[in-house]
Parts: C-alpha cells; structure tokens; sequence
C-alpha cells in the first residue's frame, strides 16, 4: 500500500513547530528534524525544498489554525447572544477555557519568528503582520459596536484597547515560559476580561 505522503508532511511541520517553538528558527536545523522524525533527507526535501520553504509552510498552518481560532469563538459567540458586550464577553470567555485546559506553557510561532524577524523576508513579516492585525479589526469592530451601547467609564483609544488583547497573550506565553507554569496565560488572561466589563459596567452597576 502506498504511504500517504499527507502523513509524513505533518509530521514534518509537527516536529519543525515544536523545534522552532523550544529553540528558535535558527536553532532548529533540517538534521534535528530527520533525527526527530526519523525520515530520510530524501523525503524531507520531497516535501520541502529548502528550510525556508518549511518556514513558509509551517507559519501558513499557524496562520488558518489562528484564524479558525478567532472565527470560531467569535462566531459562537455571536450566537449566544444579539448584543455586542455579551458577545465579545463570550468570546473571551472561550478562550479563556481554551488556555485553562492547557497543561503546559504555551509559546507562539509569530512570536518565535519575529524574535529572529532578521532571517526571514518581508512577505512572511507582513504575514504575520497582517494575522496580528485580523484581531485587532475583529474586537476593535466589537468594541466599538458596543461603545455605541454604553460609553466606557474613561476615555480609551479602541484599537489599543483591541490590541491589548494580543499584548495580554504574548505577555502571557513569556511568563509562562519564565515560571514553567501553564496557568500563567489564563490567569493573565482573565484579567483582561475583567478589565472589559469594567470598562463598560453601568455607572449605576
């Protein structure tokens, strides 16, 4: 029976995400990840012509996983509830569960890049740029659609306000990984939720 040649592709970008995540791009090398997956170079190179191309399509796996992520919970959150302040309140508490099941520190791929932003091209920074970016357009349409509702009790730029969610999270993997503790991203995580209702309680509440 023939192999599946699907199977031995992700094993690759499995072994290459888990090797970039724990030693950074260039600390990962093509014969780590024979050894790690026990493939021939012949097979590697079947898959992926060079270790940029592996790059390439291990950031573009990351890049549809974030975005399902992303449309995911906002979209089942837009189903539970027909006002915005719920419905981003939703959506962060499905994250929120999301990094509570986790049993060990998380770490973030664009982050592991841009921490060697110096060994990749422009088009995989504007990538992840523009991934970033889709999070930023995402909850700064929802707090905006709910700031419509109710005034936040202070004067809060909303884009910054949208983006503190993905400054929260990286934040959060770092000291995740400082303290070895998995914990560490909901917890700092639940922060940020509390800090959206507050924002936007009702002065009376």
């Amino acid at each position: 029976m023939p192999r599946d040649g699907n199977i031995t592709r992700t094993k690759i970008l499995d072994a290459a995400q888990e090797a970039i995540l724990g030693y950074g791009y260039g600390g990962t090398s093509i014969d780590m990840l024979l050894a790690k997956t026990g493939i021939t170079k012949g097979a590697f190179f079947y898959h992926f012509k060079s270790k940029a191309e592996l790059a390439r399509a291990l950031l573009e796996r990351y890049v549809e996983s974030d975005r399902r992520m992303l449309e995911d919970c906002m979209g089942r959150a837009e189903k539970l509830s027909r006002e915005p302040l719920p419905q981003l309140l939703i959506f962060l508490e499905l994250l929120l569960e999301m990094f509570e099941s986790m049993k060990s520190p998380y770490s973030c791929l664009f982050a592991s890049y841009y921490y060697q932003e110096e060994l990749f091209d422009d088009e995989v920074k504007q990538r992840i740029s523009d991934t970033v970016r889709s999070w930023r357009l995402r909850v700064g349409d929802k707090l905006r659609a709910i700031a419509e509702k109710q005034a936040p009790r202070m004067p809060v730029d909303l884009d910054s306000v949208a983006d503190n969610l993905t400054a929260v999270l990286e934040g959060a993997f770092i000291m995740s990984k400082t303290y070895n503790d998995g914990g560490m991203i909901a917890s700092q995580f639940r922060h940020y939720k509390n800090y959206i209702e507050l924002l936007f309680m009702a002065e009376n509440s």
